[in-house]
């Protein structure tokens, strides 16, 4: 079956210029216009190097470049990346808030955007007021507007201020009526940038509701950018992951946060047959310990794939200061939505640190490891130091692939969507 495609973007480029606007010149500042002017090429436009924002280099800019995709009706797609990889410059392209300097878009229908705190609300406008405002500006009726009302405030709860100007509300009830606006005036396109972050836990979930039901109930399409990957992976079902202004892979959304998640480790280097990480380019020099290995067992064998209900280790080296003591050793480890699933630390475990040695090996064992489901999963590795009186902690240092098993040995497999660990279980009937 052929997808109805409602975004199409083609070779799609938004360069920026660093610095002072101008030329320099009032004869180059000149020149310029009349090239423009007459349709020509801005004469002093040069090349651009790639979006890095930790490097140095020209003072143009390409924010986004040669970023081309189709997004099909009805589709949910999660926008994720670093900060300054492109995603709200992209967004601001779809919304046409800003034109791309070279490329096309189209898009059919209407298009509601929710970018950042206070986007298309005027201050001095009652919540009333904004609520009009913003339908007349989707191209509604005051009739379809009034008929939708009713229901934008109860969703954002601010009926006690819905007649106070906006510059009163707070950012969360700011955000509230704004979201409430953009999904209630039934957009055939809804772009949500990270703003959902001002708002609080329940808000956030009423939200994501809201989102997941105008997609699959009403048939319209969502562009959602998060950094919570729990939240994009429960709504979303298509990715897009931007890196340095591009589009470094997009797909099914669950490959894409797999993908992004391993670019996002901190640059340990592994051997994906024996489960040795070399990890002496990863330390904070100026700690007092350095995480110079690990290493993952998996019934005694080096591996990077561990097996639900098998004998576990995880092994870390380290290199102390001389002289230096630590009070502490702990692991969290989170899922691959960077949902955390367990935490144990020698404090938990009632285990004292040795400091006698400056190069040691720590291990945390699990009899039958209990951990159930079939994806990847991420481990943080902190340290308590004595002399310095606080926690450290090393992210994203350690990554493993987890198999299911039949840990009941009945021939079944337990459902990994239910179950994120297995218990002993004794089953009796009279």
């Amino acid at each position: 079956m052929e997808k109805n495609i409602i975004i199409h973007a083609e070779n799609i480029s938004k360069l920026y210029r660093l610095g002072e606007v101008g030329t320099g010149t009032l004869s180059h500042d000149l020149n310029r216009w009349w090239h423009r002017i007459r349709g020509k090429n801005d004469p002093y436009l040069r090349l651009g190097q790639e979006n890095k924002r930790d490097a140095k280099g020209d003072e143009y800019v390409w924010a986004l470049k040669d970023i081309n995709f189709e997004i099909a009706q009805g589709d949910v797609v999660g926008i994720i990346g670093r900060n300054g990889a492109g995603k709200s410059t992209l967004l601001k392209i779809l919304s046409r808030v800003t034109k791309p300097t070279t490329g096309s878009i189209s898009a059919k229908g209407r298009i509601a955007s929710l970018l950042e705190v206070g986007t298309g609300f005027h201050p001095e406008l009652t919540g009333r007021d904004n609520i009009f405002l913003n339908g007349a500006i989707l191209g509604m009726t005051k009739h379809e507007i009034k008929r939708k009302f009713d229901e934008i405030v109860d969703f954002a709860g601010v009926e006690r201020y819905i007649d106070t100007p906006v510059k009163r509300y707070s950012s969360g009830m700011y955000v509230r009526l704004a979201f409430g606006v953009a999904a209630h005036l039934e957009p055939e396109i809804l772009i949500v940038d990270e703003v959902l972050a001002v708002g609080d836990a329940e808000f956030q979930k009423k939200a994501l509701g809201k989102m997941k039901s105008v997609s699959q109930n009403d048939g319209r399409t969502v562009l959602f950018v998060s950094h919570n990957m729990a939240s994009i992976a429960s709504l979303c079902n298509k990715g897009i992951y931007m890196q340095n202004g591009g589009i470094k892979f997009e797909g099914d959304i669950d490959d894409t946060i797999r993908l992004y998640n391993k670019s996002a480790t901190s640059g340990a280097k592994t051997s994906e047959e024996d489960g040795f990480y070399d990890l002496t380019d990863f330390n904070d020099k100026s700690l007092n310990i350095q995480v110079t290995g690990a290493q993952l067992f998996c019934d005694g064998v080096k591996t990077n794939t561990l097996v639900t209900g098998s004998k576990v280790a995880f092994e870390f080296r380290y290199t102390l200061n001389r002289g230096s003591k630590m009070r502490e050793f702990g692991i969290m480890v989170k899922n691959s939505q960077e949902e955390f699933v367990f935490e144990v630390d020698t404090n938990h475990l009632g285990q004292k640190i040795q400091n006698n040695e400056t190069n040691g090996v720590i291990r945390f064992e699990f009899p039958e490891f209990r951990l159930f489901g079939n994806e990847e999963y991420i481990i943080d590795f902190y340290f308590g130091d004595v002399e310095l009186r606080r926690s450290y902690l090393y992210k994203d240092l350690v990554r493993f692939n987890l198999v299911m098993t039949d840990v009941y040995n009945s021939g079944k497999i337990l459902q990994a969507k239910y179950n994120k660990f297995y218990q002993d279980v004794l089953f009796s009937q009279d």
